[in-house]
């Protein structure tokens, strides 16, 4: 008795220059704080509350899944990931 496989190939791989909405996201938020430090260095202290809000919005978004950016990004056509 003969055993035939079945070769299924690999979906391909997304290249690495491709930025997905993930990535994107974690971008947006990473210059977000940055920008909010400087701020609040060089320009005022109260400056300290845009990154608490930006904290409280990472949060609440991984708690639940609702994250402006993110629909943003989506509507700009990048790769789901």
């Amino acid at each position: 008795m003969r055993m035939e496989t079945q070769v299924r190939s690999a979906p391909a791989p997304k290249k690495d220059d491709e930025m997905t909405t993930s990535n994107a996201v974690r971008l947006f938020a990473g210059i977000m704080t940055l920008l909010s430090v400087a701020l609040t260095v060089w320009v005022s202290p109260y400056f300290i509350w845009f990154t608490v809000f930006i904290g409280a919005n990472l949060i609440q978004s991984a708690f639940t899944g609702i994250c402006l950016p993110a629909t943003v990004f989506e509507k700009l056509k990048l790769t789901q990931g």
